[in-house]
Order: C-alpha cells, then sequence, then structure tokens
C-alpha cells in the first residue's frame, strides 16, 4: 500500500520512530500481563483465598479472550482508525491492570484478565499491521526484529527477571502497577506520532454468529488444554464434555464460514498463499518449543534447584541479549545482503534442539552456570527462528487480509504453545509416577547400598542429638526425599529430550510440507 506524505523525510524519520516506539511498549503490556501468573501464583492464591480450580480461571480467561482478540482485530481495524484501535487496547490494558492491581477479588479480578487478554490480543494483531501497512517492505527485517523484542523476548526474558524482582522485593500487585505508566507513555508515543496511517479497507458487516462459535470453541480448547493434565484428561468428564463441545462448535464454524460465501468472520483466501501456509504450520511448532521451554526452565528451576523467584526470573534474562542480537543480525542479513529469511530457519532449529539436549542433562546439583550455555544458544536459536516465519508469513500477503493473516498466525502459535505445554506437563506427570515406582521398587532395606546410605544418615542425625528410634524414622525420609527428587529431575530431562525431539520428528515433516506446497502450486 503507498502512503502519501508531505513531510519532509526528516521528520517522516521521526514520526516513523515514535509510531514504533509506541507500538513496541505497548507489546511489553501484554508480556508483562501475559505471564504475571508464571511466577506470581503462589502469592495471588494466598491473597485471593482461591482454590487451584478458581485460580485456573485467571489464566484461561485471559487466553481465551486474547485469542478472541486475534480474531475480531482485523474487523476492528477496518472499521476504526487504526492507531485509535491501539492505542485504545492499550489504555484498556493499563486500566485493566491498574483495578487488578487494587484488588484481591476474585470474581473481578478474572473479569480483569479477561479484558487484559482481549486487548492484549488486539493491540498485538493491530501494531504488527500497521508497521507493515505504514512501512516499505523493504524496511520490514529491521522493523518486524524490533517488534518481536516487545512481542516476543520480553514475555519469555524481560518479564519473567521484573517480576522474580517484584514478587521478592514487594508483592504481585507491583506487576499490574507495573503496567500503567508503560501503557500510558505507549498511548503518549502513538498519540504524538503524526505519521499518515494505512486507509481502511471496506468494512464488512461483522459476522456474531461466526465469532461466537469460533469463541465457544476456543474457550473449550484452552480450558481443555491449560487445566486438562490436572485432571488426567478424559478420566475426567468435564474435560471429556468440553472437547467434544469444542470440536461441534469449530466444525460449525467452518461450515458457517462456508457459508458466508466470503462474508464471514475467517478469511479463506489466506491460504491460497504458499508461504503464509507454510509459516502458520512452523509458528505452531515454534510456539510449542517457545512456550514449551520457557516452562520447562523456570518449572525446574523452582522445583528441582529451589530457586527463588527472583533466580528463576532471572535464569532466562541472558538469553535476551541472544534472542536480541539473533534478530539483530537476522535483519541485517535479510535486509542488507537479501538473504531469503527461510535460510536461517535450520540454524534456529538446530541451535533450539542442541540447547534442549544440553538441558537435558542437568542435574540436581545443577546450577544456573551448568545451564546458561543452553539457555544462551536457545535465546539465538529462537532469535533466528522467529523473525523468519513472520517475514515468510506476511510479505506477500495483501493489505487487505494482512490483519487477519497476523492474527491468524499468532493464534496458530498460540495454541502450539498450549499444546505444548500441556502435552510436557502431562509427560513430567506420568514420569514422575513412573520414576518414583521404579526407584521404590529397587529401594529396599534390605540391599547393601541402602542398608549404608540408611546407616550413615542415622548416624549423622544421631551425633545431631536425635535419639536412635528418630534418627532411623529420620535416615527413611532423607531417603525417601532424594528418591523423589531424582525422580523428578529425571522427569525433567525427558521433557527437555522430547521438545529436542519435536524438531527432529518436526524438521523433516516440514520440508515435506514446503515440498509438496511448492508442487500444489505449481499445478494450480
Amino acid at each position: 500500500m503507498t502512503i502519501a506524505s508531505a513531510t519532509p523525510s526528516r521528520e517522516i524519520s521521526m514520526a516513523g520512530g515514535l509510531l514504533v516506539a509506541g507500538i513496541v511498549l505497548a507489546t511489553l503490556t501484554e508480556a508483562i500481563a501475559s505471564t504475571v501468573l508464571s511466577l506470581g501464583r503462589g502469592d495471588i492464591i494466598g491473597d485471593t483465598y482461591a482454590t487451584p480450580d478458581e485460580f485456573a480461571w485467571l489464566d484461561v480467561g485471559y487466553t481465551t479472550f486474547k485469542l478472541m482478540g486475534f480474531m475480531a482485530a482485523s474487523w476492528l481495524m477496518s472499521r476504526f482508525d487504526p492507531r485509535n484501535v491501539i492505542v485504545s487496547s492499550t489504555l484498556a490494558m493499563g486500566m485493566a491492570c491498574g483495578i487488578a492491581a487494587m484488588t484481591a477479588r476474585l470474581d473481578l479480578l478474572v473479569a480483569l484478565r479477561m479484558i487484559q487478554g482481549f486487548s492484549g490480543g488486539i493491540l498485538l494483531v493491530g501494531g504488527q499491521a500497521v508497521i507493515f501497512l505504514a512501512f516499505a517492505r523493504s524496511r520490514q527485517p529491521i522493523l518486524q526484529a524490533l517488534f518481536a523484542m516487545g512481542s516476543v523476548v520480553a514475555p519469555a526474558t524481560i518479564a519473567p527477571a521484573l517480576q522474580g524482582w517484584l514478587l521478592d522485593s514487594r508483592s504481585w500487585t507491583w506487576i499490574f502497577f507495573s503496567v500503567v505508566p508503560l501503557a500510558l507513555a505507549a498511548a503518549g508515543l502513538l498519540l504524538i506520532a503524526d505519521r499518515p496511517m494505512p486507509a481502511r479497507n471496506v468494512p464488512r458487516p461483522f459476522d456474531w454468529i461466526g465469532f461466537s462459535l469460533i469463541s465457544i470453541a476456543l474457550s473449550c480448547f484452552t480450558y481443555v488444554f491449560s487445566q486438562g493434565s490436572r485432571w488426567d484428561w478424559f478420566e475426567e468428564p468435564r474435560i471429556l464434555w468440553l472437547s467434544v463441545i469444542g470440536t461441534a462448535a469449530i466444525l460449525a464454524f467452518f461450515g458457517q464460514q462456508m457459508l458466508a460465501k466470503g462474508q464471514g468472520l475467517f478469511d479463506f483466501t489466506l491460504f491460497g498463499t504458499e508461504d503464509f501456509c507454510f509459516a502458520f504450520i512452523v509458528s505452531f511448532v515454534a510456539g510449542a518449543a517457545l512456550f514449551g521451554s520457557a516452562f520447562l526452565i523456570p518449572s525446574f528451576a523452582v522445583s528441582v534447584l529451589a530457586f527463588t523467584p527472583t533466580d528463576a526470573g532471572q535464569l532466562l534474562l541472558p538469553s535476551g541479549a541472544l534472542f536480541i542480537g539473533a534478530l539483530l543480525i537476522a535483519a541485517f542479513l535479510m535486509q542488507a545482503r537479501r538473504v531469503p529469511p527461510v535460510a536461517t530457519v535450520p540454524f534456529g532449529i538446530l541451535m533450539i534442539m542442541g540447547a534442549m539436549w544440553m538441558l537435558s542433562g542437568s542435574t540436581i546439583q545443577s546450577g544456573a552456570d551448568d545451564m546458561m550455555a543452553a539457555i544462551l544458544l536457545r535465546g539465538a536459536g529462537l532469535g533466528f527462528l522467529f523473525l523468519s516465519i513472520t517475514l515468510i508469513a506476511f510479505s506477500d500477503l495483501k493489505s487487505r487480509n494482512l490483519a487477519a493473516g497476523i492474527g491468524l498466525f499468532n493464534t496458530g502459535r498460540q495454541l502450539g504453545g498450549l499444546v505444548g505445554v500441556a502435552a510436557l506437563q502431562t509427560l513430567i506427570d506420568h514420569n514422575l509416577a513412573h520414576n518414583l515406582a521404579v526407584l521404590g521398587a529397587n529401594v529396599t532395606a534390605g540391599a547393601p547400598s541402602v542398608a549404608e546410605r540408611l546407616a550413615t544418615s542415622a548416624a549423622m542425625l544421631t551425633a545431631k542429638g536425635m535419639d536412635a528410634a528418630a534418627a532411623s524414622r529420620g535416615a527413611a525420609s532423607l531417603l525417601g526425599r532424594a528418591a523423589a527428587g531424582q525422580s523428578t529431575v529425571i522427569a525433567f530431562d525427558t521433557a527437555f529430550n522430547a521438545v529436542a525431539l519435536l524438531f527432529v520428528i518436526a524438521a523433516p515433516l516440514l520440508v515435506g510440507v514446503k515440498i509438496g506446497l511448492s508442487r500444489l502450486r505449481k499445478h494450480v
């Protein structure tokens, strides 16, 4: 799309810089809000007196409405001025976070989380679409790298570090409070950036039936994937019924969209583009790797290595520098050296695989220094992977369906993340139970090594002042805790290997998909 301008190039550069800065700051508000529950879970449960089932709605509500925001953003941008849509969403995010910081009522927090999720989904799609539409395609590599710093790097590295520090030094309410000044600053920058906005497309009537059906499906699947492992999946009737309802709703949605004949919520023409089809599939796998590894590493640090929230949050922070460095290197290669975006995808995949394989050797004696090389390698791999698939997905889309494509792409990444985390959580739970059973069967009182361990522990406890009977019970308890700890380590190491194996399996499949799509396009 051509952007008309009558201002000097220097002013355009300044206005463009303010616009991009405002959008990046807006995405930072979503980064903080989206990850607030990862480390603050225990503190929020304690202050709200919520049961685990009640607390789950804080997460489910946010994610569901974020996915709904992805779906609604395209229509909102065609109906209203894109900058006003982003500013309104950013201010709504700041308002919802400010109120959330001042209340401990669970029902109000759930409603506020829904507002945060819907606003976050809209500002992510709207911000990225505006950057694509308001700037030349030749400048997109560096601009999309800057956008990724707020939308992908921040929630994966910077936000956990900030939240860990605030939890240890203040309280969870300060995490929400920190969003308010960012939202105000972002809105201010967007309002004073007088760069001409891309012209709006002719709005279509909003498809309320399609939106309702997809909202039901997304609500059901979000709950199933985020809570299924807690209930042993289909052993719990509610998980089974929600799966059935979600499946029926998504099938009804697709049927309704076909009958809508181009006037529905879903734009089927997006999948007429080979690159978008390929990138959408990769986004699902990449989402599983990003969210899955971001779940595993802090969880391992807290549950096995007994890290504090601050230490666990700071564990991923150094990888942010490698993440940003890889984004900028990839952007330079693509923008200055004209390297095709697909060229850096193999490097990203291999780096993430290598990092997960390295982490699979972690033990209960591991520390931050032992894990750092793998964490840094993971950051570099994500940087090379995410910029590539972003440019592959959107570079050839027309302005009329760009926002819809971005929304669908983000939906694929988010659903991939939900599936990845759910699969890893289930794998850890099942392996933990299996490992405990195996270790328990081999830790018998009659075994010489076990008897020696018990005797040594009992002697140590006796030397500290315990009587013989108490020391014997204490030694048995210490041995049980050691077995449980080792079972947990093995379970996490298996999960790290699973993420590496995901790419071992997915890589050849993705190559096959790419070849198949190319051949299909030649025959059409």
